[in-house]
């Protein structure tokens, strides 16, 4: 990912704030320029929960330039029921469960460039000491 394009996105990576279809009240992550239940294009800005369930997990063996083999990805079902992917953390591959409750935590992406410039994002870990409330 190019710098500008990190920049513009940091509340996204950060935060994890998505956005609220003002039409039709559906929530997207990430933002978008129309709604993909209804086609609108007002939109109010959302910051989602960070809580959510393992939906599917993959060990990554092989995968693109600065980001070190092996990892975990998954798909999480947030509680708002949004899906999204992620890299999963503090935790290994033989302990990820479907339906795991898992919580957002920011985390160093990776390098970017030959001066190091550091790129932090979410990731997601096992969700520590509560349980998810349905």
């Amino acid at each position: 990912m190019d710098l500008p394009r990190y920049h513009r996105l940091r509340s996204a990576y950060y935060r994890l704030e998505g956005q609220r279809c003002a039409s039709c009240d559906t929530l997207q992550f990430p933002a978008r320029a129309r709604c993909g239940s209804c086609g609108g294009n007002a939109f109010e800005d959302h910051r989602l929960s960070g809580r959510g369930t393992v939906y599917s997990y993959t060990e990554m063996t092989q995968a693109p330039a600065g980001f070190p083999p092996p990892y975990l990805m998954a798909l999480v079902r947030l509680e708002e029921g949004v899906l999204l992917a992620a890299q999963l953390t503090d935790i290994d591959a033989h302990e990820v469960e479907i339906g795991m409750p898992v919580e957002m935590v920011t985390r160093r992406l990776r390098e970017h460039g030959p001066r190091g410039f550091l790129v932090y994002g979410y990731k997601f870990r096992p969700l520590l000491g509560r349980r998810l409330v349905s």
